[in-house]
């Protein structure tokens, strides 16, 4: 070997031994954050885990621990709400929209009936709490009036009128979460459908007044509007939904409806249901009325991400029941606690579906057997009390809770009603999927 080979040698081991000096600090560091990362990914999978097992197992505990008493004219119940936040467990009252062009009250924890309140001949469509006075219940009338009525009052006038215009059918409405706006969305009517708006402070200081609009959006849907929904937190966001497809995102704050509108999502098929998800209530969701699912993520709208999270052209097809089926979606949920949405389905039968949402798709966390006997319409689920109320077209108010043991006399009935809701629900072709707008 060379003298020059020698010393290679040497100088390569000692270049070796600075390396090893510099650099030994930072290899440690490295590796105690590969140690670290994989603790964390492993305790945050943990933690996803254990949520959703949580929740799979509160849901498979529920059992029926009241039944309403069938009225003498039975109606499918097609929405429910309940008073104060339905994150709460402080709520009074119940409020059910049914097909008899009614809305019925009852209390909360006994299902004994309350009040019952009409609009003949219009019908009634949807039923809304205040946030902050749980006495006053709100719902919008085909009549072209949005009417409010204070549970404390014993009269079936209504505490406060709210006018649309001559031509206005309404068929969707909702009010914001500071009580201050109303929205009310209508049917199409020749060329016209519109997004209506009143101010709603001091509902209850002139009793049976009537209020005109403070205003309309009539350029951003073509067709009916099915749904509107307002942000849970933020007064001035509201999201509409319609047979046309879209589901748009209006921030009210602004000075006209073009600058007011935030996003136009499109569902390819007509909504029926949509609703606020994900942290901050920064992503939207609806369902549509042949069983699609659609889920978006606004806080992308500003980078270059796409906003779609997900899109399920058919959830019959795509949530995997073993020895049994899912026929409908109802609506869905977000849930706080466990950062997750949820969608309520279920079965011809009455049985109800708990369908969980991710970007993978959607999965079944457990099912409710044998509390109804035919078609679920509406449910209102409170996690802070882990109950959960449902209506269906057997005319039935069913609360569930963990453990409970239903005392009630009254048997499940199966009363398929021969209703003229079927005049008001609108049938809508599969074919709807492959619109494009």
């Amino acid at each position: 070997m060379g003298m020059h080979s020698i010393l290679d040698v040497i100088a390569g081991f000692l270049y070796a031994i600075l390396i090893l000096i510099v650099f030994h600090p930072v290899v440690d560091l490295i590796d105690d954050f590969n140690l670290t990362y994989k603790l964390l990914t492993a305790s945050g999978a943990a933690f996803e885990m254990s949520a959703i097992e949580k929740i799979e197992e509160q849901f498979a505990s529920l059992r029926i621990a009241k039944r309403s008493v069938l009225s003498e004219e039975p109606a499918y119940l097609l929405d429910i709400d309940v008073s104060g936040s339905a994150q709460s467990a402080s709520s009074r009252f119940v409020a059910v929209s049914c097909s008899n062009k009614s809305i019925r009250v009852y209390n909360r924890e006994t299902l004994n009936f309350l009040r019952e309140y009409s609009s003949c001949p219009g019908t009634l469509n949807g039923v809304r709490f205040a946030h902050v006075c749980d006495s006053l219940v709100f719902s919008a009338c085909s009549d072209g009036m949005v009417k409010c009525w204070d549970i404390r009052l014993a009269t079936q006038k209504a505490a406060q009128v709210f006018s649309g215009y001559p031509s206005n059918v309404f068929i969707s409405f909702d009010i914001n979460c500071s009580d201050l706006m109303i929205c009310a969305g209508t049917e199409k009517v020749e060329t016209d459908t519109f997004l209506v708006f009143w101010d709603a402070r001091g509902s209850t200081d002139c009793a049976s007044t009537i209020r005109e609009p403070l205003g309309v959006y009539s350029e951003s849907h073509n067709d009916d509007v099915t749904k509107i929904c307002f942000h849970p937190v933020k007064p001035s966001l509201v999201v509409s939904g319609s047979t046309d497809g879209l589901v748009n995102v209006f921030d009210i704050n602004k000075d006209n409806e073009d600058d007011a509108l935030i996003s136009t999502c499109n569902s390819d098929s007509s909504v029926s249901f949509i609703g606020w998800s994900g942290k901050d209530y920064e992503q939207i969701y609806c369902t549509t009325h042949d069983e699609g699912f659609c889920w978006w993520d606004l806080a992308q709208l500003d980078t270059e991400e796409p906003i779609m999270l997900l899109r399920v052209l058919d959830a019959r097809d795509a949530v995997c029941i073993e020895n049994g089926s899912l026929n409908y979606l109802v609506g869905g949920m977000y849930h706080e606690k466990a950062g997750r949405l949820f969608l309520i389905g279920g079965t011809a039968t009455g049985d109800v579906h708990l369908i969980s949402c991710s970007a993978a798709g959607l999965s079944l966390v457990g099912t409710l057997p044998g509390g109804h006997s035919a078609t679920v319409r509406s449910f209102c689920w409170n996690p802070a009390e882990e109950s959960l109320l449902t209506g269906g077209e057997d005319a039935q108010l069913l609360l569930w809770r963990p453990g409970a043991v239903e005392r009630s006399l009254a048997k499940k009935m199966s009363m398929k009603i021969a209703s003229s809701v079927q005049k008001r629900v609108r049938v809508h072709n599969s074919s709807l999927k492959n619109r494009k707008k």
